[in-house]
């Protein structure tokens, strides 16, 4: 009986067979989209949206990008760079008049025929698979498709088994600028706390932060000004959901007990919020008495000179300080391919 052996490296031979059989064959497409770092999708009519990502494969053609929404669409191409890196900016122009609600941007790869096989005819407003020269579906003026329906048409055509290229797509919605505050409660004298919001803005906007007291009035040079207040400048960083968010850090102990005013307006956008909230000087949540210093001298009589008798001085004034209510201080409150892949990343940021 004759027996075989299979050799001991057999597994190791079989091993290699297999991967070079692998890497031999097309790779299947493989499309990775997120939704950005930034985890953004409402963005304010008039910011710039940047869209980047990688598109192996060096497309000569670059991408195209379909800017889709209610009754807008916008079709242009993006090159790639060396690195497989490309960068498409909807600049403010293209958002600032957009109607408020949702828009999808779709970036289509040419694939390894590095042609787009779906193309937008803008002279008859459809859009055209180029290896038929048929329309498929009519996207633009009497008749097209809107929206929703328009981006799902576009999906299955371009999706279609007899047309090679592929696609990513990001959702983001469209909104007027706005900011907002977060409740802030009563504050007791000499606390540090922080006012924060959310804001539609793009990250790296800013906003300017005013506190002020209601008590707040002009005076004269020679009056004391009674001001108590803090202000300043915030960015705008991105935030965990559909909005971005600020903060402002506020320090209390040069604040008298009073109602604050809190105006938070965009330096960039026109947008505006306010709050109000108090100061007081125990945690009943009364309020305190503005304290008060009086002053109170009186003059010794000067006596009439005499020879030889020393000018009496005139006496040091007698000062009378009011009582300052106690005041407690609280703890302080704890606070990503195969060639021919796409990626597309929304960025939605502020390029200053």
């Amino acid at each position: 009986m004759t027996s075989i052996h299979t050799p001991r490296n057999a597994s190791h031979i079989i091993c290699l067979l297999l991967l070079a059989i692998a890497l031999g064959l097309p790779c299947a497409t493989a499309i990775t989209l997120t939704p950005g770092s930034t985890g953004i999708t409402t963005i304010a009519q008039g910011d710039p949206v940047y869209i980047q990502g990688i598109a192996t494969g060096h497309p000569q053609l670059g991408l195209q990008i379909w800017f889709i929404g209610y009754n807008f669409v916008k079709v242009s191409t993006v090159a790639v760079n060396n690195d497989n890196s490309y960068v498409y900016e909807l600049q403010q122009s293209d958002t600032a008049n957009l109607a408020a609600g949702e828009y999808v941007v779709l970036i289509q790869h040419p694939m390894e025929n590095g042609v787009f096989d779906v193309v937008y005819d803008a002279s008859s407003g459809t859009v055209t698979n180029v290896q038929t020269g048929k329309p498929i579906f009519q996207i633009t003026g009497s008749g097209s498709l809107q929206s929703t329906g328009a981006v799902t048409a576009l999906m299955n055509a371009i999706g279609s088994q007899n047309i090679d290229d592929t696609f990513a797509v990001v959702t983001f919605y469209v909104s007027p600028p706005a900011t907002s505050i977060n409740p802030i409660g009563d504050r007791q004298q000499g606390e540090k706390f922080t006012i924060n919001g959310t804001t539609n803005l793009a990250a790296g906007d800013n906003l300017m932060v005013d506190i002020t007291s209601s008590s707040f009035n002009p005076t004269s040079k020679t009056e004391p000004s009674g001001f108590s207040g803090a202000g300043g400048m915030v960015h705008v960083v991105p935030g965990n959901g559909r909005l971005n968010t600020w903060s402002f850090v506020v320090d209390t102990s040069t604040f008298v007990p009073d109602e604050y005013l809190v105006k938070v307006s965009g330096v960039e956008q026109a947008v505006t919020a306010s709050a109000r909230f108090n100061v007081v000087c125990n945690g009943s949540g009364d309020r305190c008495s503005i304290p008060v210093i009086n002053t109170t001298a009186t003059m010794a009589p000067t006596a009439t000179p005499q020879a030889n008798v020393t000018t009496a001085l005139p006496a040091t004034p007698a000062l009378t300080l009011a009582s300052v209510p106690a005041t407690t201080h609280p703890s302080p409150i704890p606070a990503a391919l195969c060639l021919g892949g796409i990626m597309a990343v929304l960025l939605v940021r502020r390029f200053t």
